[in-house]
């Protein structure tokens, strides 16, 4: 194979970072064609027309690619939500449906973020995982002030242990609403009619629940993250 010329070795930091990019977009077109678990460095530089020796120079393993594109991804959603919230606040517990419906639309993120602990943080050294750490908690950080900004009864640190939350509920249910396909058959049967998940809705049932919880914990009532129809009645 011949040596693609724009792969040949970064000698700036600028240059590094553009073959990183490169590597990430080539990685986001696969998985839009196939499943994760197929996805190696080896179809990955053959994707970019290169060597596998190439692509390590930028990213020690799959995994590592991987990583660095789901914070990528994050960001994205993150940028897309901010500026949804502001275009038109919901307010109160609507930020949790906002935030649940923004990330249904994201597949390849939430594919990703379902993955992590199973997948993405394995076969990678520590010197890999520790910026992604870093930029998973700031990326936790920011989603913690735009849940505020809209649920100020939430508590700085309320609001970013309800992203922890937000984390593990998504890693249980986004596989949950998205099966394989003969399991997808199987929940067509009407006996079968509540196994069948809808991420969006159950993730959002999912994060009132814990903003719930939270606001409870806290000392604030919890018909406060309820919507009037279902408050508590005053006894």
């Amino acid at each position: 194979m011949a040596q693609d010329p724009g792969f040949q070795r970064a000698r700036r930091p600028e240059q590094r970072e553009q073959r990183r990019r490169v590597i990430l977009d080539a990685t986001e077109e696969l998985l839009s064609e196939i499943p994760i678990d197929e996805i190696s460095l080896r179809e990955l530089s053959r994707r970019l027309g290169t060597s596998k020796t190439n692509v390590i120079r930028y990213f020690e393993t799959r995994e590592g690619v991987l990583l660095a594109l789901l914070n990528r991804s994050r960001e994205t959603w993150l940028d897309a939500l901010e500026e949804r919230l502001s275009a038109g606040a919901p307010g109160g517990e609507d930020v949790l449906r906002v935030l649940a419906e923004s990330l249904a639309e994201q597949p390849l993120l939430c594919q990703l973020w379902s993955r992590l602990p199973t997948v993405l943080e394995r076969n990678v050294s520590a010197e890999t995982v520790l910026p992604y750490k870093l930029t998973d908690l700031e990326h936790r950080r920011r989603l913690a002030r735009l849940i505020r900004s809209q649920l100020p009864a939430l508590g700085e640190d309320e609001a970013l242990h309800l992203t922890r939350f937000a984390v593990v509920g998504l890693v249980g249910l986004w596989p949950f609403s998205n099966p394989a396909p003969s399991t997808a058959e199987v929940l067509s049967d009407p006996r079968l009619i509540d196994a069948h998940i809808d991420f969006a809705t159950a993730y959002a049932d999912f994060l009132r629940v814990s903003a719930a919880g939270l606001l409870a914990g806290a000392g604030d009532p919890l018909g406060a993250m309820l919507p009037p129809t279902v408050k508590p009645r005053a006894s």
